[in-house]
């Protein structure tokens, strides 16, 4: 700029610049001025969000790449009008003019507006991109499972960047190159269906969920009743009342006992996984406090043990499904009984209902048509086949997402052992110890729980201290199987 005199103040610029130039050079400063500020919100903020990389490196850059052709769009039209009038008379803004002052004037009260609404925007998007609406509903079909089942879930208060990311350089980094990736692999459709469980990326359970649980805390011993209905044409109900010796790791005690003694801090226990699904493991390393070391291993496990394989136990591997739960077929119809949305005098209605929403159906829409018919042709003429047919369809809906090929089967749940291994992946009595003095037994049932009651009405008032042995409500089943060996969740 320069002052001029009588003209007044007057500002030149390049010869080949219009008003359409000037725009672009604003759009470019404001979308590196963006991509500053959310690089500097998320880097001091107290996590890390995976999805703001989106916006820093790919969303701004797109403004960078609209301001230079604007500026380009004007460089163009300007040597237009060169060639046109035959003129090269460089843009020049002159305040003394009413015209260039009210133009002036448009423009930069519009490039403020621009900036405010770009900072104002940018922070907004970068909250927006932590929220669960974002992570779930934005890409829907892809998403659509894993929103679902979250929504039912204990932690559906918590949000997911809490639990996938949490705090940490490391892990920002990590979050922001798998962010990318997921935005590429939906753009061009190039994400596996089912979506697998992040089993090898995932935090350790110290970093993100014990910031909330922790295994110190001694929570001692649990009842829990859990009610089935046998597959017979009374649809008989069967309930088992367990005392869950969930126990602690108390320093405050001393001691760690029951379930939570796993992960104790005074013992140590490492495994080995030959499956990506961590249903097999064929090796087991179990530090005492005193520092005394117990190996355990499957006789058919000859392999060498590579140390960088090994992983110590911690509560995602029993608590392998804690905000995405699928519920199994038959565990959902017995809810349903039992909370008289499914009538139980209707004859076989358990394994009627269990068939009909296990088909493999190609979408919702016919899924849910069809168990609508199916249930109607079992139970014609009465009007108590309603109420049922809406529960069957609204556990479907829930849990089962025919567009992502996504179902109970191919979310193994680790807790328990009565359709999945569970616990019988180590607790088999097939991992001797390599001193041939102990093994990791499979039938002291009385180690993480006990029976209180089993049956119906009034059986499950009578508790038994000190536990009951099981009764199998049918008669001709070998005790040498496995629960997981007969039971699958399903028909």
């Amino acid at each position: 700029m320069n002052n001029e005199g009588a003209t007044g103040l007057r500002a030149r610029f390049p010869r080949l610049w219009n008003w359409i130039s000037l725009a672009g050079a604003v759009t470019i400063a404001a979308s590196i001025f963006a991509a500053g500020l959310l690089f500097l919100v998320d880097a001091f903020g107290k996590g890390s969000n995976p999805y703001v990389g989106v916006l820093t490196y790919l969303v701004a850059p797109v403004f960078t790449f609209l301001g230079l052709g604007l500026m380009v769009l004007g460089v163009l039209l300007r040597r237009r009008e060169v060639k046109v009038h035959g003129e090269s008379i460089p843009l020049v803004i002159d305040l003394s003019r009413p015209r260039d002052r009210r133009i002036l004037g448009y423009f930069v009260t519009g490039s403020a507006l621009f900036l405010v609404v770009t900072a104002v925007g940018s922070y907004h998007s970068y909250h927006f991109t932590e929220s669960t609406v974002f992570c779930g509903q934005v890409c829907h079909t892809v998403m659509e499972p894993e929103m679902v089942t979250y929504q039912h879930s204990p932690h559906a208060r918590v949000a997911c960047v809490q639990c996938h990311i949490g705090p940490g350089a490391e892990w920002y980094v990590k979050a922001k190159l798998s962010g990318l990736y997921q935005v590429y692999a939906t753009l061009f459709d190039k994400f596996p269906r089912p979506i697998p469980t992040p089993i090898s990326n995932l935090r350790p359970a110290r970093d993100t969920c014990e910031q909330c649980h922790w295994p110190e805390k001694f929570s001692g011993d649990m009842v829990r009743t859990y009610t089935h209905f046998l597959s017979d044409e009374t649809n008989t109900e069967y309930s088992v009342r367990l005392l869950l010796k969930v126990g602690g790791a108390s320093p405050r005690l001393g001691r760690a006992e029951g379930i939570h003694w796993h992960v104790s801090k005074d013992h140590k226990v490492e495994y080995l996984a030959t499956d990506e699904k961590r249903l097999k493991i064929p090796w087991v390393r179990l530090t005492n406090p005193d520092g005394t070391v117990v190996e355990y291993r499957a006789p058919d496990f000859t392999a060498p043990v590579n140390p960088a394989e090994i992983r110590v136990m911690d509560c995602m591997d029993c608590h392998n499904r804690p905000a995405h739960i699928y519920k199994k077929p038959n565990e959902a119809v017995d809810l349903a009984l039992a909370f008289g949305h499914i009538d139980r005098t209707l004859p076989s209605v358990r394994s009627n209902a269990t068939y009909l929403i296990t088909q493999p159906y190609t979408n919702v829409a016919t899924a849910l048509a069809a168990i609508a018919a199916g249930m109607r042709a079992r139970y014609p003429d009465t009007p108590r086949v309603n109420p049922a047919i809406a529960a069957l369809q609204d556990i479907y809906r829930n849990n089962f997402f025919p567009a992502m090929k996504a179902t109970w089967r191919d979310y193994p749940e680790h807790i328990g052992h009565k359709d999945w291994p569970g616990c019988v992946r180590c607790h088999d009595d097939n991992h001797p110890s390599t001193d041939g003095r102990r093994n990791i037994g499979f039938k002291d049932c009385h180690t993480c729980h006990e029976i209180l009651a089993q049956g119906a009405g009034e059986e499950l008032n009578r508790l038994t201290p000190g536990g009951q042995e099981f009764k199998h409500p049918v008669e001709d089943w070998d005790p040498a199987f496995a629960c997981h060996d007969c039971h699958s969740g399903g028909p």
